[in-house]
């Protein structure tokens, strides 16, 4: 008599996993063939959802208020006392994203796009040097209702976040100054080549970007290629801006900015930087500790391994330092 089960029939179980994998392996090659196409044709893209990502991690959510001349767009996000980081010159809000990951644990956070930067906008003539941008700051403090803060400031957004301090005490309830811009320091090759109208943070290619990105970091950057274009890109459009900020900054009275009001400050301030800081030289930080005359207490860190982006190459221990200073007070 014939068998009532069929050997060659594949069991349920079997033939439903098999349906899984096709189904699984449909999809990969369907986001295999949607990220390669991005990358190749829309890299820009894939480097925003990444920043989405990042900030998602970090828990923050991004906001935008129009504050004086500028529509200021934001990260916040954390919970605790309020700190808000500043970024430096020619780059924006998402330097901080790695360091943001450490410290919303602790504390509530506002990471804006400074003013003609990222995302924020920018008004064509007008001056974007220290102290308009402290202005402005002062604005977009004001609309948030910030009041008793700690105040970070990266390169030119340490020299911003300085003269703001100088001029609203009353606000700033510590100072950080991360590689500031504005100090008194010995004169290395950035700064010679800065005073004689030499703008290394101008590219045109792949090569122009790996020159400039050497002057700020410690170790060459691994960045995708089409990541590269698309920062090339960027450059290129930001050109005229770019040039005409960094000229504004060669004055006398913007290159030492923070240092002739160090006198003035009167909170708890750290001097963060990189021993071999190659664009701000390590010496300035002998520049607070001689000229904070008035500052409750003086405090400095100095980090190995990296060198003019510590919060891109040290994430962690610029995180352990900013939370220490901010919690000591």
């Amino acid at each position: 008599m014939p068998s009532s089960a069929n050997p060659t029939t594949t069991p349920l179980w079997k033939r439903m996993l098999l349906r899984r994998l096709k189904f699984l392996a449909w999809l990969v090659a369907v986001l295999a063939i949607v990220l390669g196409g991005s990358y190749l044709f829309a890299p820009q893209l894939l480097m925003r959802a990444n920043f989405m990502r990042e900030a998602m991690a970090a828990h923050l959510a991004k906001h935008s208020v129009q504050a004086g001349d500028t529509r200021w767009v934001y990260y916040e996000g954390g919970d605790g006392p309020t700190i808000v980081l500043l970024h430096g010159f020619a780059a924006n809000k998402e330097v901080w994203l790695e360091v943001a990951q450490r410290l919303t644990p602790h504390f509530h956070l506002i990471i804006p796009d400074l003013p003609g930067w990222g995302e924020s906008s920018r008004n064509t003539g007008a001056s974007y040097n220290v102290d308009a941008q402290a202005a402005r700051l002062q604005a977009f403090a004001q609309t948030l209702g910030l009041q008793n803060f700690v105040l970070v400031g990266h390169s030119l957004g340490g020299a911003v976040a300085g003269v703001y301090a100088s001029e609203n005490p009353e606000h700033v309830r510590e100072l950080a100054l991360v590689d500031a811009y504005g100090l008194k320091s010995q004169e290395n090759a950035f700064a010679r080549e800065a005073l004689a109208g030499k703008n290394p943070f101008l590219f045109d290619d792949r090569a122009g970007f790996a020159r400039a990105s050497a002057l700020a970091f410690e170790k060459p950057l691994d960045l995708p290629g089409r990541f590269v274009d698309v920062l090339v890109k960027r450059n290129q459009r930001d050109r005229t801006f770019i040039e005409r900020n960094f000229n504004e900054l060669r004055d006398p009275s913007q290159y030492l900015a923070l240092q002739n009001r160090l006198g003035q400050l009167g909170m708890p301030v750290l001097g963060l930087w990189c021993h071999d800081d190659k664009i701000a030289d390590i010496s300035a930080l002998d520049s607070l500790r001689s000229n904070l005359t008035h500052a409750s207490s003086i405090g400095t860190s100095v980090l190995s391994g990296c060198n003019h982006m510590p919060m891109l190459e040290k994430p962690e221990e610029t995180a352990q330092i900013l939370t220490g200073f901010a919690l000591s007070h």
